[in-house]
């Protein structure tokens, strides 16, 4: 087996990584430009820290995470690679599933919207790499700009959770959520 092989043929605890920019990563953009800059804790470790691709096969991550996969944007660090960093001596080979799109609203994560097919269809993709453990979520602020979007946000994060979890088959798939608030709207977010 070659290093190229490895990515393929080692099983992962997968990790879904969804969300908006703060998911797909914003650190170190500044006018439109990546600084290259990666902290410490985002090294790459080819032999147990894997990305899929955006042609869905898997290779060694390293950041940007979300390159090509959020295309539109420029990507930078997100957090996807410090938490792998932080499990792996924990799980063994870490998978992640890179998704997020910056700039999307809940309401654009519904079943049938394009994040959120493109997302099923990414981790379905997946699935043949080890076991699917999580979907991290890391979004909120697009919906802080006005009280109506705010007022729904539970709602339509409850929605949410249960289209993917019938979607993927994983009625109990852990779904961990970071909310970033910009503005005063504030919504009460309750475990589903």
């Amino acid at each position: 087996m070659t290093s190229m092989d490895l990515p393929n043929s080692t099983a992962k605890q997968i990790f879904v990584l969804a969300g908006q920019s703060n998911m797909s990563g914003r650190g170190g953009v500044h006018n439109s430009q990546w600084d290259g800059v990666i902290p410490p804790d985002s090294a790459a470790d080819p032999s147990r820290i894997f990305r899929l691709g955006p042609h869905l096969r898997w290779e060694a991550a390293l950041e940007p995470l979300h390159q090509m996969i959020d295309a539109d944007r420029i990507c930078g660090v997100g957090p996807g690679m410090s938490f792998a960093n932080a499990i792996k001596e924990r799980v063994g080979a870490v998978g992640l599933v890179p998704c997020a799109v910056a700039g999307t609203a809940v309401k654009d994560w519904a079943r049938g919207m394009a994040a959120y097919d493109n997302m099923v269809r990414r981790v379905k993709a997946a699935q043949g790499g080890g076991e699917i453990k999580a979907l991290l979520w890391f979004q909120g602020e697009k919906d802080t700009f006005t009280e109506e979007d705010a007022n729904v946000y539970k709602e339509n994060i409850e929605r949410f959770i249960v289209g993917v979890r019938q979607d993927l088959d994983l009625p109990s798939l852990p779904i961990i959520l970071v909310s970033a608030l910009k503005l005063a709207y504030l919504c009460e977010i309750v475990w589903v």
